[in-house]
């Protein structure tokens, strides 16, 4: 018997998929180095402080998202599956140890597959468990904002 609440996948998964020249080892390293995330995670003039990663499945996950008028958003979560230069699985449904997270938003899977011609094509998939879920992360920016900030993550490797 089917909840109300459920939907198809299709309701429920905001994507964006991109190409840059980059390679999927730089973009790889781009989303598992704190010292990188700091300089591109969130769409300017919002940024991301305190990041503190443990890349690899079952690891914490957690850092701060601030705000130009000083506002901070903890966020916290746990990897789900790391395949070096090819995919990250991470979810805010729990916190380190496997605490659930009564805030939860949604599972992130991001690929980066290398292209024929060099470069990557990068996929970033937000899977929510509603599709009311999806539309408030849909209304709250994640296109524009995930776009943004993937731009900003390849100006950062052109002003190297």
């Amino acid at each position: 018997m089917s909840s109300p609440n459920e939907s198809p996948l299709s309701e429920r998964e905001l994507t964006i998929v991109r190409e840059t020249h980059l390679s999927p080892e730089q973009v790889f390293a781009a989303w598992t180095t704190p010292e990188l995330m700091v300089q591109w995670f969130c769409p300017r003039p919002w940024f991301v402080a305190d990041v503190e990663i443990d890349v690899r499945a079952g690891g914490a996950s957690q850092m701060t998202i601030c705000g130009p008028d000083g506002e901070r958003f903890p966020n916290h979560g746990v990897y789900l599956e790391v395949i070096p230069n090819q995919k990250l699985v991470f979810t805010d449904a729990f916190t380190a140890d496997w605490e659930p997270n009564p805030q939860k938003m949604f599972v992130g899977i991001l690929t980066f597959e290398e292209l024929p011609e060099g470069g990557t094509r990068y996929t970033a998939k937000a899977r929510h468990w509603t599709r009311e879920s999806c539309e408030n992360h849909a209304a709250m920016g994640f296109i524009e904002g995930w776009n943004k900030a993937f731009d900003q993550l390849v100006e950062m490797y052109e002003e190297k």
